[in-house]
């Protein structure tokens, strides 16, 4: 069972990233380190539209190169493709923001958009 405050913990420390930000057709979420015993990974919806839901999210590995989705979630090919364009895109700044080298503020501009 967690208190409130892990819950709160780990809220603060996800970031959703709506379509209009990324360019993708789905959110995304970044995440800091904050614990986390596997290496660099954000979160993919699997639904378009940047209406899905962290819990219902699938994890791609940012690292090693190419990105890869972690068992037992499941992604499109295509899918899979164009978020691994976002992160090829934005790899220094995810990687960044997991290793808590820079704050939301920091990130968040210098995020790019697929074109």
């Amino acid at each position: 069972m967690t208190s409130e405050t892990e819950t709160f913990a780990e809220d603060w420390a996800k970031v959703k990233l709506l379509p209009q930000r990324t360019g993708l057709p789905m959110a995304v979420w970044i995440t800091q380190r904050d614990g986390y015993r596997h290496d660099v990974r954000i979160k993919v919806s699997r639904t378009h539209g940047g209406r899905g839901l962290w819990p219902d999210a699938v994890s791609v590995a940012v690292r090693p190169v190419p990105p890869r989705v972690v068992p037992p979630g499941q992604l499109s090919t295509a899918d899979l493709r164009i978020v691994g364009d976002w992160i090829a895109l934005n790899r220094d700044v995810i990687i960044d923001y997991w290793d808590d080298k820079i704050d939301i503020y920091e990130a968040l501009p210098r995020l790019q958009k697929l074109p």
